[in-house]
């Protein structure tokens, strides 16, 4: 007749017994592994080995009232490399010696969003990162109070003192892009906006209109687009159809900048020789469009890291706080002086 009595889980007695160590010194391998020798803490961990055991960490969280574990709630479904923005997140957890318990919400209500993440504070989370699509998540999260810290990944002020939040300074990437080009001795440098509803796309605009009113520039010209290659093709066709040719163009994002490299191809014009184009965002790919495409580069696993390193910190009794994250100017070919004509 087989055993049907189940075999004990090994315990951190039985870890202790095998190691021929005291309890404690197991619990300092389990926890606080660099204040144990080397030699001491290997002893521990082949033990473990050997007996297969696994830390109960839902009683270890009932009863330190710690769960080492964070919640992440992906709220949105236009969040542009998001993949990046995780890894950032997923290091600077497990750094911190964290395991990332994670929730998404693609559509609904507010009510639904803030639903979303109090499932998470009450699933014993230490505190919740939010990676937020702005216009699905600004008016949610202004109200949203929990018993956890919480920040936030989104662009663009959020009046609620606290939560902490994480951003990349758009408008300073337009500047760099713009002040670029003026080095380059351009004057007449058409911006082509994203949709002008969305905050990136407004940050961008006032960032090249400062950097232009700051040259001495007066009334620059700009057109709005969508963020596509398509709209940056047809807004610079349109350009050359009106006779209107600038020495440089600043579009928006690289997909606008792709359309706009299109539609001077088709017409033969030579980049930078007769046109300096400039980008934003560094996508993948950039560097082997013809021309190279000079853009503006923003880092976003930092923007993760931060966001949780951020989290961690008001984890541990700090005050929210609100991090900008600088863009950097990526030169490349397709920017040059301005045509001596």
């Amino acid at each position: 007749m087989p055993d049907s009595k189940k075999s004990k889980a090994p315990s951190m007695v039985d870890v202790a017994r095998e190691a021929g160590v005291a309890l404690v010194t197991v619990s300092r391998v389990l926890n606080e592994p660099d204040a144990v020798r080397p030699d001491t803490r290997r002893r521990v961990t082949d033990a473990i080995a050997r007996l297969g055991y696994r830390r109960n960490d839902v009683a270890r969280a009932l009863k330190s009232g710690r769960s080492t574990t964070i919640g992440v709630v992906i709220a949105g479904s236009e969040l542009f490399e998001l993949p990046r923005i995780l890894r950032g997140v997923e290091s600077a957890a497990r750094q911190g010696g964290y395991w990332v318990n994670m929730a998404s919400w693609q559509e609904g209500s507010n009510e639904e969003l803030v639903t979303a993440v109090e499932r998470l504070a009450s699933q014993a989370v230490e505190g919740v990162a939010i990676i937020a699509d702005r216009p699905v998540a600004a008016a949610a999260l202004e109200q949203l109070m929990t018993r956890v810290p919480i920040t936030v990944v989104m662009s663009g002020e959020l009046r609620n003192p606290s939560i902490g939040s994480v951003e990349l300074d758009q408008e300073l990437g337009a500047r760099l892009a713009t002040e670029h080009l003026l080095d380059l001795g351009h004057r007449d440098i058409v911006h082509l906006t994203g949709p002008l509803d969305v905050f990136d796309a407004k940050a961008r605009l006032n960032g090249w209109r400062k950097s232009m009113e700051r040259a001495g520039v007066d009334d620059p010209l700009h057109a709005e687009g969508d963020f596509s290659a398509a709209s940056g093709f047809r807004l610079t066709q349109e350009l050359l159809t009106l006779n209107r040719m600038p020495t440089a163009i600043f579009a928006a994002n690289d997909q606008m900048a792709m359309g706009v490299l299109s539609a001077l191809a088709q017409h033969q014009v030579a980049i930078p020789e007769k046109i300096s184009v400039v980008g934003f965002d560094d996508i993948a790919g950039s560097e082997y469009l013809v021309p190279s495409l000079t853009t503006v580069r923003q880092d976003f696993v930092a923007l993760g890291r931060t966001s949780v390193e951020l989290l961690l910190g008001m984890i541990g009794g700090a005050a929210a706080a609100h991090y900008f994250i600088a863009p950097t100017l990526i030169a490349r070919d397709s920017s040059g002086p301005v045509p001596s004509h």
